[in-house]
């Protein structure tokens, strides 16, 4: 609509004025006004000098002569309000309604692909409820992105190794008695988590120790004897020594068995992994060529830095004096082979906000070594997730544990739904399976709603809310419509035309909302932003509702309304499903 529109706006204001203007501003009319989309005048001002008013009713009354899909106008101060005919939104149903896959591009066989990394967890410790905004986020933009026409990867690079790792090593081996995931009925991770929080314990231990024979606390924490021993093992493994790199092998792998669970229950999957293991030498040969060039410079120490100061930022160091690798260091090798691996158009990273200044710093190095691919890598920053009790603390176990809470989230949608009372003729295993969809779309949706910018205080009870901006309403509504449609026992796949059927104002607002959605998966995608889903269905929903509210459906005497006010539910309800699907949310065919 906009092009028709643009084009006859500069076809109208030459005609009109002789004046060639340059574009057009469109807005969505307001609520208060009749129409369905608004031209600014104010924006012509430049190009033709006049009273706004009369320019907006020149151009309004050229348009509902020359635009066929124009039907009226009205001006209010500099804005030219259109209203459109029916048979334009009846036209663009029709075609719609028998789309499939509608407001989803498949990608050109030319197209070049989008790398999404996340999760990205260390090998000591099950995933959290800070895991779960990041797995979410991340699956979510890589599905908005592959919906808008790419091919995506997803991916996670594992942080299997270093002093974290070897820390519940060695507190399996002095704490462990032997035992395994399956001697004690635990899954992998969260037995290893609980032997990292066992060092720690023991570590604070052999600190007030050593404070109380007279050292510092700043010598206790070097001089502590597990630490020193953890080192220890962190050089035997970096050697490779035999021993210790088949403890490291086998407790990695019951991590890595505990992730899968919790991965397939939250329902997200990955293309490939990549593990720092394989990946913390990388990005050293590059340092030696970034520093015969004049990008890197050494320090008398040996060490090698990076000056930014002239970016804002500081210096960097990018290898330690001994020669061994940071974190920089492995971030800029990693990005190199990912490019080599595939052929990237963009590389996405979702990392938490605490990251900013170590993306920028890294695009910036990767920008002056000279690869011009580092314009399209993206750091996709989001705030924390807080909780009503406060922060979260790895070593103290205080985390919130991901399968925890996901089965906390089942637990709440099933008590309020009992309460709700509507589960009659359920069997036992589709009670399960409904509390388990309710329980993990409101977690989903609660997260996913909000900008991933902003930080989140996160309450449970809230998100399972029946009513409101929640995944559980969205998916009442889709259940409510299933059932409408098991009742519709007549044939509604006819095509309408605007002689068989006018519009009520709430199917002209439904039609509206619905033609939107192809722009919205663009948006969110070009914003990588799944808020951006969340919130249209929410407002498709509304919409829908009130259409619901404000007139009959399967009750239509007239059979042409009946047929377009179920195709009407039909398509909001695959609407509402597609969208979900962006989010990684199943919907209910009963609720």
């Amino acid at each position: 609509m906009q092009h028709i529109l643009e084009t006859a706006v500069k076809k109208g204001f030459e005609e009109i004025y002789g004046v060639a203007i340059e574009s057009v501003e469109f807005q969505a009319t307001k609520k208060d006004f009749e129409g369905d989309i608004t031209i600014v005048i104010f924006a012509f001002l430049r190009f033709i000098k006049g009273n706004p008013v009369e320019i907006g009713t020149k151009l309004g009354e050229y348009l509902k002569e020359n635009v066929k899909e124009i039907s009226g106008f009205n001006v209010v101060k500099g804005f030219l309000n259109l209203v459109i005919t029916d048979a334009y939104f009846l036209s663009n149903f029709n075609t719609i309604y028998k789309t499939s896959n509608f407001g989803f591009v498949l990608p050109k066989a030319t197209e070049k692909s989008v790398m999404v990394e996340y999760s990205s967890p260390n090998t000591n410790k099950p995933l959290h409820l800070g895991h779960i905004r990041n797995n979410l986020l991340g699956y979510s933009v890589a599905e908005i992105i592959k919906a808008s026409g790419k091919k995506v990867y997803k991916t996670q690079i594992i942080n299997d190794r270093g002093i974290h790792i070897c820390k519940s090593m060695l507190a399996w081996q002095r704490f462990g008695n032997g035992e395994t995931p399956e001697s004690t009925g635990l899954k992998g991770d969260k037995l290893v988590g609980n032997y990292y929080v066992a060092f720690d314990k023991a570590y604070k231990e052999e600190i007030n120790q050593l404070i109380s024979e007279g050292k510092t606390e700043a010598e206790a924490k070097k001089q502590a004897p597990i630490l020193i021993e953890a080192q220890q093992m962190l050089r035997k493994w970096e050697a490779g020594d035999t021993e210790v790199v088949s403890l490291w092998k086998k407790m990695n792998q019951w991590v890595y068995d505990g992730f899968a669970i919790t991965y397939k229950e939250l329902g997200v999957n990955f293309d490939k992994n990549y593990y720092e293991s394989n990946t913390y030498l990388l990005g050293k040969n590059v340092v030696a060529d970034g520093l015969e060039k004049g990008v890197f410079y050494k320090k008398e120490d040996g060490s090698v830095w990076i000056d930014l100061t002239e970016e804002g930022l500081d210096e960097k160091i990018v290898l330690r004096a001994d020669g061994t690798a940071v974190y920089m260091t492995q971030d800029i090798g990693t990005a190199i082979e990912r490019f080599k691996d595939y052929d990237l158009d963009e590389l996405v990273y979702t990392v938490g906000n605490e990251q900013d200044y170590h993306f920028k710093v890294l695009f910036l190095i990767l920008n002056k070594l000279g690869f011009d691919w580092a314009k399209n890598c993206y750091h996709l920053s989001y705030g924390m997730v807080d909780l009503p009790s406060g922060k979260m603390k790895s070593r103290e176990g205080t985390v919130v544990d991901a399968d925890d809470l996901m089965l906390e989230m089942t637990n709440t949608a099933k008590n309020i739904s009992q309460e709700l009372g509507k589960l009659e003729g359920y069997s036992e295993e589709e009670k399960s399976k409904l509390y388990k969809t309710i329980g993990l779309g409101a977690l989903k949706y609660y997260i996913l709603k909000v900008d991933p910018k902003k930080r989140i205080l996160f309450n449970p009870e809230e998100s399972v809310d029946f009513a409101g901006n929640t995944g559980p309403f969205i998916q009442y509504t889709y259940a409510r419509i299933q059932s409408i449609l098991r009742k519709a026992t007549f044939n509604y796949n006819a095509t309408l035309n605007e002689v068989e059927v006018s519009l009520h104002p709430k199917e002209r607002s439904l039609i509206k909302q619905l033609l939107l959605f192809p722009e919205i998966i663009q948006l969110a995608a070009k914003n990588h932003s799944p808020a951006l889903i969340a919130n249209y269905t929410y407002d498709l929903v509304k919409e829908y509702n009130s259409f619901y509210q404000s007139v009959p459906i399967l009750g239509c005497e007239n059979k042409n309304e009946k047929i377009l006010r179920t195709q009407l539910s039909s398509k909001v309800a695959t609407v509402i499903k597609s969208a979900f699907k962006l989010l990684g949310i199943n919907v209910p065919e009963r609720m």
